[in-house]
């Protein structure tokens, strides 16, 4: 989701640049080192995601036992280490939600703008259609064009902003002592039916 991040939080790098020996794979055990330093730094320094304390080994670890063949995690590697990861997580433990998804993609700072985001949402959406994923959201602070631009590549529409400004809105996350804006889009036609051009298989 520049970290990058946001649950799309919020997606994070593109580009047109992409590492000659970047690898996109299922996330494994070994991972869960990686996974949450790329995530602790987004909620360190960046309004990536509205998390405000980093992460901890028990919690990832949870976290991982909530995916696999019905929610997809991913991650990206390059010279033999993960340097970006990307997610597609209950949108609710509501029963009738089962179908639905929340994509979330970080990736490391020193490879942001190499095509490593474009590459993991690309593998990311062609995983949620035999996982049985209907439909999946994403959430992006404001002030992130790159994230809205990369998932608007993919098929997702905005759908809404919980914004500060609406007097009826809920001044969504407060974090580095200010409000911020929170855009939501949504792809909702059956994952991995498209191409991240728009174009059908």
């Amino acid at each position: 989701m520049t970290s990058t991040g946001q649950s799309v939080d919020s997606i994070t790098s593109t580009s047109t640049a992409p590492s000659d020996d970047l690898k996109i794979r299922p996330a494994e055990l070994e991972d869960l080192e990686a996974i949450p330093t790329i995530y602790n730094y987004a909620v360190a320094h960046t309004t990536a995601t509205f998390d405000t304390n980093p992460r901890t080994e028990a919690y990832q670890r949870m976290w991982f036992d909530q995916h696999g063949e019905a929610y997809p995690l991913l991650v990206a590697q390059a010279g033999g280490r993960v340097v970006g990861w990307a997610a597609l997580s209950p949108w609710s433990d509501r029963c009738a939600y089962k179908t639905t998804a929340e994509a979330s993609i970080y990736i490391e700072a020193e490879h942001q703008g190499r095509g490593t985001g474009t590459r993991l949402l690309e593998a990311l959406v062609k995983a949620g259609k035999p996982a049985g994923l209907h439909s999946a959201v994403a959430r992006i602070v404001e002030g992130n064009p790159v994230s809205v631009r990369l998932l608007g590549k993919a098929g997702f529409r905005t759908v809404g902003i919980m914004s500060r400004r609406d007097p009826f809105g809920q001044e969504a996350g407060y974090k580095f002592g200010r409000y911020l804006d929170v855009i939501i889009m949504s792809r909702r036609d059956p994952l991995g039916e498209k191409l991240l051009d728009g174009s059908r298989k």
